[in-house]
Parts: structure tokens; C-alpha cells; sequence
């Protein structure tokens, strides 16, 4: 089961307020078997239909297990190109649906599985 820090979620929900009705993109770190932390790209690109994050400006970091964005309406499955995302880079992502709430939190593999969590 994953398991994910309760602030980083509240933190999320917020950014992904704050974007809103853009997407919102970045990384997640985990700590001790806990995802703990966002990692944003220097070069993201958040639009209305899409976002974009690019790991090669990211250093060399193992911590770094995967992503999250929002859906700035209320579908919180993975369109194709997150699959085809997903299945390039981490083994656990996150997508947080409008409006952003603690309910509105799915997680998938990197084949685009949901994935069951539990919040610190």
C-alpha cells in the first residue's frame, strides 16, 4: 500500500486551487517508504488542457518516485497521454480532480493501475 504525508496532500489540494482552471504538475519524493514532498521543474508549463514537466532539469535523485497533476474538471482517470507519461517515468502517480478535495485523490502504477493509500 502507499502511504502519503497529509500535509502533502493539503498541499497539492492548494496548488492545485491556485492553478486552477489550469493544471497543475510536478514530482513526488518519498522519505522512508512515505511520499513526502513535491519537486517542481524549473521549465513546467501549466495550461488548461494539458501541463508539462521536464525531468531532465531535475538532479540525479532516487527519492524521486513519480508525479502528480490535477484535472481541472471532474474525471480523475488517466487520459492516454498520462498512460503513455506514467509508463515512462516513476512507479506511482497521483491525480487530484476539481475541486481538489481530499476525496478527489487517485493514485496510479506507472501502468495506469489504481493504486490503494493510506494518509499519514
Amino acid at each position: 500500500m502507499i502511504k502519503v504525508d497529509s500535509e502533502l496532500l493539503d498541499f497539492i489540494s492548494h496548488a492545485a486551487k491556485n492553478t486552477h482552471p489550469n493544471e497543475f504538475a510536478a514530482f513526488l519524493r518519498e522519505d522512508k517508504g512515505v511520499i513526502s514532498e513535491v519537486v517542481f521543474s524549473p521549465f513546467s508549463i501549466f495550461g488548461k488542457n494539458s501541463s508539462t514537466i521536464s525531468h531532465f532539469s531535475l538532479p540525479i535523485d532516487t527519492s524521486i518516485i513519480g508525479t502528480v497533476h490535477s484535472h481541472p474538471s471532474d474525471n480523475g482517470l488517466p487520459s492516454d497521454r498520462d498512460l503513455n507519461f506514467f509508463s515512462h517515468y516513476g512507479k506511482v502517480h497521483i491525480i487530484v480532480r476539481y475541486p481538489y478535495e481530499r476525496w478527489n485523490f487517485f493514485f496510479y502504477s506507472r501502468e495506469g493501475d489504481f493504486l490503494e493509500y493510506e494518509v499519514l
